[in-house]
């Protein structure tokens, strides 16, 4: 038996540019996996300028995306693709996304959900009042709520929030893009990741000030949006950016590399960025800051290691042995491939719809529910 096959609508951030956007990789890897299992999926994305001039993927090989200038475009071209889709997901930081989630809402007769990539930030900006992209009262009138961010807060969205249904859809990766390579490291330590204030102080002092401490050592440090009176060391290179095609390569070139969690995410915990897995599937040791529910997704000293200072980060750099280190990044890639592969996810957001039709069943979905004793529940 398998799972029917769906008409799902998906409104992202940006699925044709990775540029600043860790939104794309994941919604590349969703509808990719998606549309192999045979669902039918449409990607719609605003057209705004800062993406139009960074596009690395114009035209996504899968499925079907499609551009649109305005919000009144949205509704005049694809008011009958979302009352007809069986799902319909919108993403946080989509523009005028209340609005936006306002109309799906409204509009669509199958299951509508909300896809947070950015859970704690989104919840703190609803509890200082900013409805950039959700607000309270949207909430409730989605079905599903699925998050980047697992752990407590799921049932602070149940509960608080009045979410019907808050479950966890991580980040994942693409094992056919992201695996290990048997070359000579270039670097012995570097980070990737757009500035962010919040994580600056982080990055100075688990690679910057190592870095002065070990001028001998090359380093780099890729991302965009740095400030320009950023001091980097001699001895860090600096890269603008690093498109997904090239990511494997750049994670493959280091002995060791470092994960910075955003605010945000550090206090909710249970929030794995998609460096972690992508990192972890190239076979690359990463050193990274501590965060609850850490040891839910690798295991501590074992598949990942935990970094607080930079006295830390420097005794991993010269007193690990090799051995050990290879056997680390070795251990987290079975991990990675075990859990976190952009198919499971796949097969997760199935599990979800299966779980959703038989306690809300949607009116466009009542096929689908009557012949629930054809649809297995997905792993």
């Amino acid at each position: 038996m398998s799972f029917p096959k769906l008409n799902i609508v998906i409104l992202g951030l940006s699925i044709t540019s990775s540029w600043g956007n860790g939104h794309a990789t994941t919604y590349r890897g969703l509808m990719r996996e998606l549309s192999a299992r045979g669902h039918r999926v449409l990607f719609l994305e605003r057209d705004v300028p800062w993406y139009a001039s960074h596009r690395d993927l114009t035209n996504p090989p899968y499925g079907r995306t499609a551009l649109y200038p305005n919000l009144a475009a949205l509704k005049d071209r694809y008011a009958t693709a979302i009352r007809d889709a069986d799902l319909v997901i919108v993403g946080s930081y989509v523009p005028e996304g209340v609005a936006v989630g306002e109309w799906v809402t409204r509009t669509a007769r199958g299951i509508s959900a909300f896809y947070d990539i950015d859970t704690p930030v989104t919840l703190a900006k609803l509890d200082r009042g900013d409805y950039e992209y959700l607000s309270h009262a949207l909430i409730p009138r989605y079905p599903l709520y699925l998050s980047f961010t697992g752990g407590p807060i799921l049932e602070r969205i149940e509960r608080r929030y009045g979410s019907p249904m808050a479950r966890p859809l991580y980040c994942s990766f693409d094992p056919t893009v992201y695996y290990p390579m048997d070359n000579q490291p270039e670097w012995e330590f570097g980070f990737m990741g757009t500035f962010s204030a919040d994580r600056q102080s982080a990055l100075e002092q688990l690679l910057l000030e190592p870095a002065r401490r070990w001028k001998a050592a090359r380093m780099v440090v890729a991302g965009s949006l740095y400030p320009p009176d950023i001091e980097w060391p001699a001895n860090v290179e600096r890269i603008e950016h690093v498109p997904p095609a090239q990511h494997r390569a750049f994670y493959t070139a280091q002995r060791f590399t470092l994960n910075i969690t955003r605010a945000d995410m550090l206090r909710a915990g249970y929030s794995p960025s998609v460096r972690l897995f992508e990192a972890s599937a190239c076979g690359t040791p990463i050193i990274t800051d501590y965060w609850e529910g850490l040891a839910t997704v690798f295991q501590v000293d074992k598949e990942i290691l935990v970094a607080r200072s930079s006295a830390d980060i420097m005794s991993y750099l010269h007193e690990l042995p090799d051995g050990e280190r290879r056997a680390i990044g070795a251990r987290a890639h079975r991990r990675v491939m075990a859990e976190h592969t952009a198919a499971q996810r796949a097969a997760q957001l199935e599990g979800y719809v299966f779980e959703l039709l038989h306690r809300q069943p949607a009116p466009a979905l009542w096929n689908l529910r009557f012949e629930h004793r054809a649809v297995v529940r997905a792993p």
